[in-house]
């Protein structure tokens, strides 16, 4: 049985004061011993908490309590899922200017977003060939996998999709504006921001999907499903599939891109040095360094330890 119990949990609501309740929750993250990392910002809260090494799922709801017993927070929901592995190393929690970083001055969810659609009626939404699909997440995440006939934008950061929906012919004028959009994205909270950001644009009809790719995945019948490939997350899983069952996908500890079992037989991949992404991207000397690092990471988990400077939940 998997010993280990994630949960993926945000809320955009109004924290004015989010750098007072810091403290306290870091308290109970450590009193139950919850690692993961927690987002603060005065837009809402965000991030991803996993059960101690023992694996008892009580830690996570203690933690989920301790928030919800804030009435700004009571009605934060989250996904769970489970892993034979610990999904983090370490507990953090952090204090930032947006729960996900964007960077358009005057957008907020708390005020208005997108239309939700539950993962029973998504497909039925993204099959009318008058919806325009877009999946908001980073290049790498898309690579491994993503629904059916949806738009790629390529980007390497979601603070760089405001310019490349600028550039999309089909999302411009009153035309574009009256173009039914649906994004979607990892757990969905890319998609609050991104359909709010269409929304203060003028766009009338913009869909997202509720509870993300994770939720789909979980819910809806793999026969029945839109959904080709894995999909990437934050955390040592690196990729789970339909059931959220855990991928085959393995993390490039140079670059960060996720790994199939035939990037890890190419020639080209050395583990923790490089990969068929990032290969000719590293100098000699960076190789050299990762080369170390990795043999120090291997002479710690020999003596089962976890090493210093090694930080698999950093992404």
């Amino acid at each position: 049985m998997p010993r280990y119990v994630t949960a993926a949990l945000y809320l955009f609501t109004d924290l004015p004061d989010f750098a007072d309740l810091r403290e306290g929750l870091v308290q109970v993250c450590e009193q139950h011993g919850v690692r993961g990392t927690l987002l603060l910002a005065s837009e809402g809260i965000n991030g991803t908490i996993a059960s101690p090494d023992d694996g008892p799922e009580v830690g996570v709801h203690a933690v989920l309590a301790h928030l919800r017993s804030d009435p700004r927070l009571a009605r934060l929901q989250c996904k769970f899922s489970f892993s034979d592995r610990p999904p983090f190393h370490r507990m953090k929690v952090r204090l930032k200017k947006e729960i996900v970083t964007l960077r358009v001055p005057g957008l907020d969810p708390n005020r208005t977003v997108g239309t939700y659609v539950k993962p029973s009626e998504w497909n039925a939404l993204i099959s009318d060939p008058s919806v325009l699909v877009i999946d908001t997440r980073n290049d790498y995440e898309v690579a491994i996998g993503t629904f059916r006939g949806a738009v790629n934008p390529g980007i390497r950061t979601f603070t760089e999709l405001p310019a490349w929906l600028d550039e999309q012919p089909a999302l411009q004028g009153e035309a574009g504006r009256k173009t039914r959009v649906a994004m979607f994205c990892t757990g969905g909270i890319r998609c609050e921001k991104s359909t709010a950001l269409l929304k203060m644009r003028g766009f009338e009809d913009v869909y997202h999907l509720e509870g993300g790719i994770l939720k789909y995945l979980e819910e809806v019948p793999e026969p029945e499903s839109r959904w080709e490939g894995a999909c990437f997350v934050f955390d040592e899983r690196v990729s789970v599939g339909h059931g959220l069952t855990p991928g085959p996908h393995e993390l490039c500890r140079s670059c960060r891109w996720p790994l199939t079992p035939a990037d890890r037989a190419s020639a080209l991949f050395v583990r923790g040095v490089s990969c068929p992404q990032c290969h000719d991207k590293r100098s000699p000397e960076e190789k050299l360094h990762l080369a170390e690092r990795q043999r120090q990471v291997e002479l710690a988990e020999a003596r089962g330890q976890a090493h210093v400077g090694y930080r698999p939940d950093d992404v």
